[in-house]
């Protein structure tokens, strides 16, 4: 079975590590772009992309790049606290949370896809567009500098991105991903350590918002590298271009006030020795990713407001999905368009109702609910939003996730053939871990 993927990001990559562990060799990734430089933030990878990534044999690689919180705790713009929860391993899932810098991750897997493929990744390829052929095989036409080249498969995966060519191609009158109203400044800045050195924080409300996680252990000085959102609703069109550095100054100014005892926001927006801003959007939901024997996956099937820090995750996940439904299905071409349909039949609705819930601010309610409740800050948190209100925000959105720790820990295997057993890599993980980069 020959097999294209669209798009060197994460998800294109995962599929292609998969695919070829799944015992699929024949893929080719194509790149638009001249070189993969490994660019962007912080990403969170949770229990459930992890423990696809130590399925694949990959977690000890991708562990040293990042740190592993423990806690995630949410915030009003006061430094009240709303919520807090025990994360990844100490919430006894079997596989932890990674927190990483987005580029270090996109480069690790980089580096996997090129030791195990057969065939180089093909850069600076721009998809021009896809042919159905009547054998049921699929030809994608690529711009080159030395002109169009066409390759044919008999799968091709779009994984190129919320700004999918072949998305575009079946659904042009879909037109720019729709903006939701607020822009977010993204950075990473070397602060001193706050609360335990590994917490996730989130401070906040609808209007304007404070995401913050360590991306390095404390160091000597009692320092640590973190990754920050700072997040506003602002006037305009969302037009903002993206990817756009931007002056960290008047991003600390917009957090003015936001000193709590235990973390200096507009200090450690300040820090920042670069911030990038984009605008927050998303795509509305697909009624059909599949199209002959193409399909989309990641970002291109189902972009999602950043609430829940599950987009990459879920890229992870499709990726698993669609390379354990090939390796598994009959090698005739009815058996390769069955395989499809059961990928999307297991990925599409639930992606749905992910998206909706990440409109809704998915885990992040909780804050939204303590400032409508006490616009003026509480003394009690309790009488604001009980506790078993709070506990079911936090479960529903692991239920939508699907990574319940319950659920997650006992589902099968991604893996074709393989039954889920322990998982001995873990204490490697957490070793790995413990040593990130600084």
């Amino acid at each position: 079975m020959k097999i294209i993927i669209i798009g060197a990001g994460i998800g294109g990559l995962a599929a292609a590590v998969s695919l070829h562990e799944a015992g699929l060799h024949d893929v080719t990734v194509y790149e638009r772009s001249a070189a993969i430089r490994g660019l962007g933030v912080g990403i969170n990878l949770l229990p459930h992309a992890m423990r696809e990534l130590t399925e694949l044999g990959v977690a000890d690689t991708i562990a040293v790049e990042g740190v592993t919180p423990s806690t995630l705790r949410y915030f009003t713009r006061r430094g009240q606290e709303i919520w807090g929860e025990p994360r990844g391993l100490d919430a006894g899932y079997r596989w932890p949370q990674l927190s990483v810098h987005r580029g270090r991750l996109q480069l690790a897997l980089r580096d996997l896809a090129e030791a195990r493929l057969a065939t180089p990744i093909r850069l600076g390829h721009r998809l021009i567009e896809t042919v159905s052929n009547a054998d049921g095989t699929e030809t994608a036409r690529f711009a080159t500098d030395d002109g169009e080249v066409a390759e044919t498969a008999d799968v091709i995966i779009a994984a190129d991105g919320i700004h999918s060519a072949l998305r575009a191609q079946r659904y042009p009158a879909e037109g720019a991903p729709p903006w939701g109203g607020l822009t977010l400044w993204r950075g990473i800045t070397r602060i001193p350590a706050f609360l335990d050195g590994r917490t996730m924080i989130m401070a906040g409300d609808g209007e304007q918002k404070f995401v913050a996680y360590p991306l390095s252990d404390v160091d000597a000085a009692g320092d640590m590298l973190v990754n920050f959102i700072a997040e506003r609703r602002v006037g305009g069109s969302g037009d903002a271009d993206w990817n756009r550095a931007v002056d960290p100054a008047p991003i600390a100014e917009l957090f003015r006030g936001w000193s709590f005892d235990w973390l200096d926001v507009p200090a450690a927006i300040a820090r920042a020795e670069e911030i990038l801003e984009y605008p927050m959007v998303d795509r509305d939901p697909l009624p059909r990713w599949t199209f002959g024997r193409t399909t989309l996956l990641g970002d291109a099937a189902h972009a999602m407001y950043p609430n829940g820090s599950n987009g990459g995750s879920q890229a992870i996940l499709d990726a698993r999905t669609l390379a354990f439904q090939l390796a598994t299905a009959e090698g005739s071409p009815a058996g390769i368009e069955a395989a499809l349909a059961r990928y999307e039949e297991a990925r599409r609705p639930a992606m749905t109702a992910l998206l909706a819930g990440t409109r809704a601010t998915g885990p992040e309610r909780v804050m939204l609910l303590a400032f409508e409740r006490a616009p003026e800050g509480f003394a009690d948190i309790d009488q604001v939003i009980p506790l078993a209100e709070r506990q079911q925000i936090a479960t529903d959105y692991k239920v939508a996730a699907g990574f319940l720790p319950e659920l997650l820990n006992e589902r099968a295997s991604l893996t074709p053939t393989s039954t889920p057993g322990p998982a001995p890599v873990l204490d490697r993980i957490t070793e790995a871990s413990s040593g990130a980069r600084s």
